[in-house]
């Protein structure tokens, strides 16, 4: 028999990284739970899939499947309470479920609005707004409150407070009911432009990067890395500069890039002499720079073709020399510190042979490779990313 002690530890348990700070409370999931949120995941990536390659459906319908489905997970893993999860499990279920029937309304009434020539029911009204609320309510507990924060003041403003201000700040402003179609029902809104990106380009080489990082591409990626790097000065901190280049250009993600090879650089970089802080922050870095890195890079980059209107394959092109020179002058400062410190190259037998790395490994370019080629062929990104993702499976 477990102690109620033990039981309520593992019910509130928390995701922690590998210095054991948190980076975001999330219930810990097991049994039938478990099991339901996991298929619930492989049907929306299958969706997602659809919809991006042979499916054919209105661009703000998808938009409000994405939402729905992603805020649905989102409330079953952030608790409400951090400290607390296991208290409101319940509530977060009602969220979750409101969530994605809210975005289900979208796409069943969307056809009766346009019907009556845009005008809105007191029943559309009321879902555009409790759709804000939870917007809000996530967003709170994925990334804390300056975000939230800073939405609710820019509604704010749109509503009543530009007209308080003066100058190029005067808005005349826009009623309540206005605010909520717009908000809910209109393509600039919550289902607009970021929508799309992130129900398109986002999800699809998040998904991509999941596939290929499961496969076993991250300790390829760290033991390649040790393999050209372990044999300079200052290795290990260079190993965690070139791993967190090439993990970033698969990932797209800096908090992904300091959980995958943080948990391995960090310690080595201490173990030969480096300070902790200074460790970390060559981690940080080079993680953060991983977004810069093509061909995936973060979803900034999508955001800049969707705006500009420049195909995803120019921006990839043209920050492929900006990503190495970053990479190039944070290797160089671990370079002049470790010169500093007196530091030895690692030991030989800590350094794996580069042929048989690549012998190892040479099936994890493929899909990068497959990757590419479709996107200089001319097929979208969103394509492509479907073509590597079926590319991972086979290579693997």
């Amino acid at each position: 028999m477990k102690s109620p002690d033990k039981k309520r530890q593992e019910a509130e348990s928390v995701d922690k990284d590998a210095s054991g700070e948190t980076l975001a409370v999330k219930r810990k999931l097991t049994g039938k739970t478990k099991t339901f949120i996991y298929w619930f995941a492989v049907a929306t990536s299958l969706f997602h899939l659809w919809v991006n390659t042979i499916g054919i459906m209105p661009e703000i319908q998808r938009n409000a499947i994405h939402f729905g489905s992603i805020v649905f997970m989102a409330f079953i893993l952030y608790p409400f309470f951090k400290k607390y999860p296991a208290k409101t499990f319940k509530i977060d279920v009602f969220l979750g479920i409101l969530a994605f029937a809210l975005g289900i309304y979208l796409v069943l009434f969307e056809d009766a609005l346009h019907a009556r020539n845009e005008v809105p029911t007191i029943i559309d009204l009321f879902a555009a707004g409790i759709a804000l609320i939870i917007m809000l309510e996530i967003t709170r507990r994925a990334s804390g409150y300056l975000i939230p924060v800073l939405a609710l003041l820019f509604m704010l403003y749109a509503l009543f407070l530009g007209r308080q201000l003066g100058g190029l700040w005067h808005f005349p402003g826009v009623g309540l009911e206005r605010l909520l179609y717009r908000m809910y029902f209109a393509p600039d809104g919550i289902f607009g432009t970021i929508a799309t990106i992130s129900s398109t380009f986002v999800f699809l080489f998040v998904l991509f990067a999941a596939f290929l990082l499961k496969s076993g591409a991250g300790e390829f990626i760290l033991r390649l890395a040790t393999s050209i790097m372990g044999r300079s000065i200052g290795g290990p901190a260079k190993m965690a500069v070139f791993g967190s280049g090439m993990m970033g250009s698969v990932s797209g993600s800096a908090v992904a890039n300091v959980v995958g090879t943080g948990s391995i650089t960090i310690p080595l970089m201490k173990n030969v002499g480096f300070k902790p802080k200074f460790a970390g922050g060559v981690e940080a870095a080079a993680s953060t720079g991983g977004q810069l890195m093509p061909p995936i890079m973060g979803a900034g980059a999508f955001i800049m073709s969707q705006w500009t209107q420049i195909s995803y394959l120019t921006i990839v092109a043209v920050s492929f020399i900006p990503a190495m020179l970053y990479f190039l002058s944070v290797a160089f400062m671990v370079h002049l510190e470790a010169q500093k410190m007196g530091m030895k190259p690692m030991d030989k037998k800590d350094i794996p042979r580069f042929r048989d790395v690549i012998k190892e490994g040479w099936n994890f370019f493929v899909s990068v490779i497959v990757l590419m080629g479709f996107l200089i062929y001319g097929f979208t990104p969103t394509y492509s990313a479907c073509a590597g993702i079926v590319a991972i499976v086979i290579s693997s």
